[in-house]
């Protein structure tokens, strides 16, 4: 198959879809790769690595042109014009907040598999998980950094000194990104809540902690105890696919220290705080009612060589499939399957389809009523 590796063109994003390790392999598979100049120098792989891994060099248009384009981060409407029918695009789309690529996608007829959907029966998700680890352990380092009163924030130091408490954080999802983000917190001697809805997984990490976090089962009530003492609240909440719930209104924010900092990683699903909208690394924070919010909605993008290699390691045994099989590699793996967005014109994703009031039908339905890629 013919694949194409154009340039993140999204403000402050580094990372590039593919390592050259992973075109070496794709090439030795029997498959040609078509990689934008200066695509990896972001993440700081040279084109002459590329070059040498067996890729060609071409522009963006030429990478676009390709049956399969492998991207980081959703098109932006700057790119719509690349979209067509012919076209299998395999990226991070998060389309339950961003309603227009939705409709470019179906307007354009493109099939589009989302990384951030494809799910195994037990609930992980296997394309999603190194970029949450990234942004998990990022979310206090970012919080701390901002906390500093040259930065907006209430002048405190996370992990406090001798003689002097530290602060206090208050992770909303003990998911992937949350478990991260108490780690690192923890680590530099805060003292952290951790909230989430699921009991057993509560139970888990106070064990795996061994009682160093504070374990709370998240609702309106707990969250409201929380906040008056919380110098950086972290967004962690994932529904797969889906918009984020919202748990902190604006009218909460009253509630919160003057200074101090919201790091919703949701945001590029919606995010989970009412005030939030998505920022750059470029200008990434703002202030509302006294709290300092930070909504990059792509924050692995600040550490694009450690985000690139850990992507490229997760996706590169389904590009194979992809890249070997068609559209046959999703109907023979129903996680794969899951990934499935768009098709020919249809949209195959439920919580897509809700947040935005269109149809949907089945992945499984849409690839038997549309020809298959072989």
């Amino acid at each position: 198959m013919k694949i194409g590796v154009p340039k993140e063109i999204k403000p402050q994003e580094y990372r590039v879809s593919t390592t050259p390790g992973s075109v070496q392999a794709l090439v030795s598979a029997g498959h040609q790769v078509v990689v934008e100049r200066g695509a990896g120098l972001g993440s700081s792989f040279a084109d002459e690595e590329y070059a040498a891994a067996g890729a060609t060099l071409g522009s963006a248009a030429d990478a676009w042109a390709q049956e399969l384009v492998l991207k980081v981060k959703e098109p932006l409407p700057s790119e719509y014009g690349y979209l067509r029918a012919d076209l299998l695009l395999f990226t991070y789309l998060h389309l339950a907040a961003d309603r227009a690529l939705t409709e470019a996608l179906l307007a354009a007829g493109t099939t589009a598999v989302a990384y951030e959907t494809v799910q195994f029966d037990n609930g992980a998700l296997p394309l999603l998980t190194p970029m949450s680890e990234v942004a998990g352990r990022m979310a206090p380092q970012v919080g701390a950094h901002f906390l500093e009163r040259a930065h907006g924030g209430r002048g405190l130091l996370l992990s406090g000194v001798p003689g002097v408490m530290g602060g206090t954080v208050t992770i909303l999802g003990a998911g992937t990104v949350g478990t991260n983000a108490a780690k690192i917190a923890l680590g530099l001697g805060a003292r952290v809540n951790l909230l989430d809805v699921n009991h057993a997984r509560l139970q888990y990490l106070d064990d795996v902690f061994n009682g160093r976090l504070h374990t709370m089962t998240s609702n309106l009530g707990n969250v409201m105890d929380l906040l008056p003492h919380t110098d950086l609240l972290i967004g962690a909440v994932l529904i797969p696919g889906a918009r984020a719930p919202r748990l902190v209104t604006r009218e909460m924010l009253a509630h919160m220290k003057p200074g101090s900092v919201i790091v919703d990683v949701a945001v590029d699903q919606g995010g989970c705080i009412e005030t939030i909208r998505p920022t750059t690394h470029e200008a990434p924070t703002y202030e509302v009612d006294g709290v300092v919010h930070y909504g990059v909605s792509n924050m692995p993008g600040a550490v694009p060589n450690t985000s690139t290699r850990a992507l490229s390691n997760q996706t590169l045994p389904y590009v194979l499939r992809l890249a070997s099989k068609g559209l046959a590699a999703l109907t023979e793996d129903p996680a794969f399957l899951k990934g499935l967005n768009t098709h020919a014109g249809r949209l195959t994703y439920a919580a897509v389809g809700e947040a935005f009031g269109i149809e949907t039908v089945a992945a499984a339905t849409a690839l038997a009523d549309a020809p298959v890629r072989a």
